[in-house]
Parts: structure tokens; sequence; C-alpha cells
């Protein structure tokens, strides 16, 4: 099994963890949907495990957060790709869960979920709550610069080494490069 675990604010859409994103307003990062489409079609699992502090805040609701998850299926949709299930947390940061990043809790749910062994599981982001709780499951860790300027992991270090990407394109071709094209639509019979 493969399972690549994407964090969503900061990696899939450019916002910061405290800013509320609406359905409408959600934008993908550069790139990450044609790589998501490229680890799809090399047979890997891709999920999101995502921080929703602003639930346990109260300043919005499920069916909003629900929104924005049903907004980036169509966009990934668009692109051929698919994110499986979105894991989130909805806790506020001083509630003391240990589900919230970097609490390794919801990676810990997914592996269950997905009778995934830490070898098969690579955390992928920029975010360090991110990383921290891949490496407290002993995941592979992976960082995606994306265009940000920050070209190295910020501190603290982590206990393991960590992969590092320029962009989503180079991401996609170190994880499937033999799943570049999208296959060629069958003829019709």
């Amino acid at each position: 099994m493969k399972l690549a675990i994407l964090d969503r604010i900061g990696t899939l859409h450019p916002e910061g963890e405290d800013a509320v994103v609406g359905a409408r307003d959600w934008q993908p990062q550069a790139g990450v949907l044609d790589a998501i489409a490229q680890l799809n079609r090399a047979g890997w699992h891709v999920v999101v495990a995502t921080n929703q502090p602003g639930l346990g805040r109260g300043n919005f609701d499920v069916n909003e957060l629900n929104a924005v998850h049903q907004r980036m299926q169509r966009e990934l949709a668009t692109a051929g790709a698919r994110v499986e299930a979105a894991f989130f947390c909805p806790h506020a940061p001083d509630e003391g869960c240990a589900c919230r990043k970097p609490a390794p809790g919801l990676l810990q749910q997914i592996a269950v979920r997905y009778g995934a062994e830490p070898h098969e599981i690579w955390v992928i982001g920029q975010d360090h709550a991110h990383l921290q709780a891949g490496a407290a499951i002993g995941a592979h860790l992976v960082w995606v610069e994306q265009g940000s300027g920050v070209a190295t992991m910020p501190a603290p270090p982590l206990p393991q080494a960590v992969q590092h990407y320029a962009d989503w394109a180079e991401l996609a071709q170190a994880l499937a490069p033999a799943a570049t094209e999208a296959p060629a639509p069958s003829p019709s019979v």
C-alpha cells in the first residue's frame, strides 16, 4: 500500500491556519491537482488530515467545512484526481485533544482505517505540526516548498529525515514517475 496524507491548509490551498475559507473562495496550490492525479494513477491512496480550529471556536459549522471539501473534490475531479477522505480535528487549540496536530491521533486514525504500516505512509505538507504528527507515527516525511520561497524546514528539527521537493510536479515525479501521463481513452466499439 502507498498512502499519502496531505495537510489541507497551507498545502492544498494557500490559506493560513486561522483563516476561514468559504467554498467559493477555495483555490488549489499551483500544480497540486495534477500531482494528486499522478499519484492516483500510480496506485496511491491520497487522504487529507487537517486541523479545523474554526469549528471548535464556532467560526463555522461542519456543513460549511463539508462545502469546502466538496469544492475541493470538484476541482480535483477536473484534473482526473481524487482525495479518498478528509479527516479533521474539530477542536480549538486549547481543548487538549489527541487528534490536533502535532499530536498523532488524527494520523493514527487514518493508518488504522487504511490498515497501513508506518513505512507505507508518506506525510506531505508545508506545516511543521503536520510533519511532527507524521514523525510521531514513524511515517516518511515530505516538505513541499511550492513556491513559498521557504527552501528548508522551519525549526525545531524533526527526529528523522525530511525529503524536500521544490514543488508538486517534482514530488509527483519522485513518488510516481511511471504515471506522468493520463491514460488514453478507450476506443468505442
